[in-house]
C-alpha cells in the first residue's frame, strides 16, 4: 500500500511538473525565440563578414606613448561622421573602446548604428562601419523596450531578464524531472515485481 502510494505521489508531481513546463513553454514561446535567434547571431557576430560588427583593424602603433590624445581622436571622430556619413546624426557618444594591443580606437555613438575606428597614433581612419551588434544585444536582454520608453533606471531590463532567468530555472528543474521521474518509477517498478 505504502510502495502504491509513492508511486502515485511520484505520477502526480510528474503530472504537475509536465503542466508547468508546457505551459511556461506555451507562455514565453516568443521570448525563448527572440533570446536563441539573438544568441546565435551575437555568438557569430565576429564571424559575420562585417554584418553585424565591423571588423576591427589594426593602428601603427600599440604603444600609448606615441599615441594622439583621446580629445584629438575625439575630435577627429565627430569631423569623419559629419564629412563622411552625415551632419544631421547625433554626435552623442555611447562610449569610446580603445584597443590598444590593436592600435586603434572606436568611437560608438549614442543615437545610431555607426562606428568610427581611428588610428591611435596617426588619428587616420581605419574603418566606417554600422554596428547591427548593439541592436541585437538590446533585444536579447530586453534593453530594447527601456530604450524605446526612455526609462533610464532600465526597469525592463530588470523586468525581462529576471523573468527569463526564473522561465530557463524552472524549465531546468522540470525538464531533468521529467527525465529522471520515469526512470526512477521505472526503477521502483522493477524493485517491486522482483
Amino acid at each position: 500500500m505504502k510502495k502504491l502510494n509513492s508511486r502515485q505521489t511520484q505520477a502526480k508531481i510528474l503530472r504537475i511538473f509536465r503542466k508547468v513546463h508546457r505551459t511556461t513553454g506555451a507562455m514565453l514561446f516568443i521570448f525563448f525565440f527572440i533570446i536563441a535567434i539573438t544568441g546565435i547571431l551575437l555568438g557569430w557576430k565576429s564571424h559575420s563578414n562585417n554584418l553585424i560588427i565591423p571588423q576591427s583593424y589594426n593602428g601603427t602603433s600599440s604603444n600609448l606613448q606615441y599615441w594622439l590624445p583621446v580629445d584629438s581622436l575625439h575630435k577627429k571622430a565627430l569631423l569623419v561622421l559629419k564629412d563622411s556619413i552625415s551632419s544631421d546624426l547625433s554626435m552623442e557618444l555611447d562610449r569610446i573602446d580603445i584597443r590598444k594591443n590593436k592600435g586603434m580606437v572606436k568611437f560608438i555613438f549614442e543615437n545610431h548604428t555607426w562606428e568610427i575606428q581611428l588610428d591611435g597614433a596617426t588619428g587616420n581612419v581605419l574603418n566606417i562601419g554600422k554596428r547591427h551588434s548593439d541592436f541585437i544585444e538590446d533585444l536579447h536582454d530586453g534593453t530594447v523596450l527601456d530604450t524605446w520608453f526612455n526609462t533610464p533606471s532600465k526597469p525592463f531590463l530588470v523586468i525581462y531578464t529576471s523573468i527569463m532567468g526564473l522561465a530557463l530555472l524552472l524549465f531546468t528543474i522540470t525538464g531533468f524531472w521529467l527525465w529522471y521521474g520515469p526512470k526512477r518509477m521505472k526503477k521502483h517498478r522493477k524493485r517491486e515485481n522482483q
